[in-house]
């Protein structure tokens, strides 16, 4: 590929987690990924060779913290120490899944906050900008000390279900957390809203309880920002199609994916669940009910902002 940047200091990287997504942004941004190799010792611990001259250069790091969160995380924080040691003059972190933003608070004594922690940890090893995508707390950017870019994975959602043209539609947020981003996705849809009143009595464990707002003969879509276990997911599509919802959609941004939640997908009332690549989906999980949309126009084009230093805000 020819570099749109030849003589230019933006590198572009990837780890581990992510390195398709890391392939389309440098495809569209016209650069080549930068040479590096991540190996791992016997007893497990993480090497990091970076083989080309960084110095001087604006770094831009795409890592996604997803699973294995602890190892993705270790090797972006060493690959941060390996660039400031190597004399990057910029160090930015591309985070399209930020992996521990559900530790965004106490809910109960004693407990940490982790997201806060992770701020920290990227902080001290030398980040000096971090971008990433539909935080599952938007005051988690208030945990960091230096710029923070906070992407909206809404517009993409939105365009594949205009493109849709699906009638009489209604947006449903899957809790009352979830109304802000689901009243983005409906004023873009010109569609009512509607919430699952729900009680959750441990972590993974949802209890529908009923349903605000019209659904009667109408197309849903669920919102959400993260699917881990689906089993939200699923019982809300469950519960609006018994009380009288036409067909049921359902979309996210970041696909965690874990446990049973491709089966309960599979079993599951939902017609089809839109995705996007935020994280890296292994093949088995790739089935016949989802669709994967891709962020790497959006992440491109704040990397390409950031290092021209324009305004990113219009990406918002």
């Amino acid at each position: 590929m020819a570099n749109q940047y030849p003589n230019a200091r933006l590198k572009l990287f990837s780890l581990s987690s992510n390195r398709g997504l890391a392939a389309e942004i440098a495809e569209i941004i016209g650069v080549d990924l930068g040479k590096c190799t991540v190996n791992r010792f016997s007893d497990g611990e993480i090497q990091i060779n970076i083989e080309e001259s960084i110095r001087g250069c604006d770094v831009f790091i795409i890592q996604s913290t997803s699973s294995p969160v602890n190892d993705n995380l270790m090797e972006l924080l060493i690959m941060i120490d390996a660039l400031k040691r190597a004399s990057a003059r910029t160090i930015n972190i591309v985070m399209p899944y930020y992996g521990y933003a559900r530790q965004d608070r106490k809910a109960r004594s004693r407990e940490p906050i982790t997201a806060k922690l992770v701020a920290n940890l990227l902080e001290t090893a030398g980040a000096t900008r971090v971008i990433t995508l539909d935080l599952h707390a938007p005051q988690i950017q208030g945990f960091f000390d230096i710029p923070i870019d906070h992407l909206m994975g809404v517009p993409i959602l939105a365009n594949y279900f205009e493109e849709k043209n699906l009638d009489d539609i209604v947006v449903v947020s899957p809790d009352h957390g979830g109304v802000t981003r689901t009243r983005k996705l409906a004023d873009r849809l010109k569609a009512p809203i509607a919430i699952i009143d729900k009680r959750r009595p441990r972590p993974n464990v949802a209890e529908v309880m009923n349903i605000v707002g019209n659904i009667e003969g109408k197309t849903a879509i669920i919102i959400d920002d993260i699917i881990d276990t689906a089993g939200t997911i699923t019982l809300a599509a469950n519960a609006i199609v018994d009380n009288g919802a036409k067909e049921v959609y359902a979309c996210c941004t970041h696909p965690v994916l874990s446990g049973p939640a491709i089966e309960r997908i599979e079993h599951s009332k939902i017609k089809e669940l839109v995705i996007t690549n935020s994280i890296a989906i292994p093949d088995e999980k790739k089935i016949a009910k989802i669709k994967q949309l891709s962020v790497a126009p959006l992440i491109a084009e704040a990397i390409i902002r950031v290092f021209e230093q324009k305004s990113i805000s219009v990406l918002f």
